[in-house]
């Protein structure tokens, strides 16, 4: 049986470096929020609920998303927020089967990771046999989301507000892998890896 594990942390944390740690090891992973960014884009369904909720300028005239709209409305209210959510989750939930139903007939893989920032808010880590928490300081996750966005602290500090905090996310795994720029993350990787691919 192809185990499925989740893997989560909050904005900065480092997920999508570890990510790419295991994809060396040969795990098949689905990134939930670039498949998300897809759908925004491209699901019908998805679009209408969306223009319902946030209004028509959430969509250029030639279908693309306003992303920095559509951020600016969601990231300065929680019930918004919240409401996004609800119509985008359910649509990745319905790809994330597809995906993995479509990946269990090609890999000799033992097990696959649902990378995602939401796993433990909206519960779906309860649907997966494992979850990994990948931490990381705030002040670095601040510093690191200002580089690679080119926002103000400000804007980092809100994001990281509108999300679950660290502890809470901890506090549910079964695997915390620290990514704080002293703690190498090969062998907490590998630790893992070794428990799921039955090389122990």
């Amino acid at each position: 049986m192809l185990k499925k594990v989740g893997i989560t942390g909050g904005i900065g944390s480092g997920k999508t470096t570890v990510c790419k740690i295991f994809e060396t090891l040969g795990v098949p992973i689905y990134y939930a929020d670039l498949e998300a960014k897809k759908i925004i884009s491209i699901n019908p369904a998805v679009k209408r609920q969306i223009k319902e909720l946030l209004g028509a300028e959430s969509y250029y005239k030639n279908g693309k998303p306003n992303k920095a709209f559509i951020a600016s409305k969601i990231f300065s209210d929680k019930s918004l927020l919240e409401s996004m959510n609800k119509i985008v989750h359910p649509a990745v939930q319905t790809d994330v089967e597809r995906w993995y139903e479509n990946i269990k007939s090609k890999t000799n893989a033992t097990y696959v990771l649902k990378e995602a920032a939401l796993l433990v808010e909206t519960k779906s880590y309860k649907h997966l046999d494992a979850l990994i928490v990948v931490t990381c300081p705030e002040n670095i996750r601040i510093k690191r989301v200002m580089e690679r966005d080119q926002v103000s602290e400000e804007e980092v500090s809100a994001r990281i507000k509108n999300q679950l905090p660290e502890d809470e996310k901890v506090r549910v795994a079964d695997y915390v892998i620290k990514n704080d720029g002293n703690t190498p993350l090969i062998p907490q990787v590998w630790e893992i890896h070794r428990k799921y691919s039955g090389n122990n």
